[in-house]
């Protein structure tokens, strides 16, 4: 019991940080995931338009998967590149 408490421990040890990755918005903070995904999906606007002008739109198999792994691609670029860490 007490080397499964000791290695929980561990485990749980990396998830502790002095501060999250969040934005200082409306005098509250929101994490910077959900920030990158309202870009993500501002930006998927214009990218969905030009791929439909395009004529690839109508190619694209799964196109619901498509769109929301180019929204997460986004979210996760943001989050990366403008996180206050």
């Amino acid at each position: 019991m007490t080397g499964a408490l000791i290695v929980g421990c561990l485990l749980l040890s990396g998830c502790i940080s002095p501060q999250a990755p969040a934005f200082y918005l409306a005098g509250s903070y929101f994490p910077s995931w959900l920030i990158g995904t309202a870009v993500g999906i501002v930006l998927m606007i214009p990218i969905r338009w030009l791929l439909i002008r395009t004529g690839i739109d109508d190619a694209l198999p799964l196109r619901l998967l498509f769109y929301t792994c180019v929204v997460l691609i986004i979210a996760m670029a943001f989050s990366y590149a403008f996180s206050p860490q």
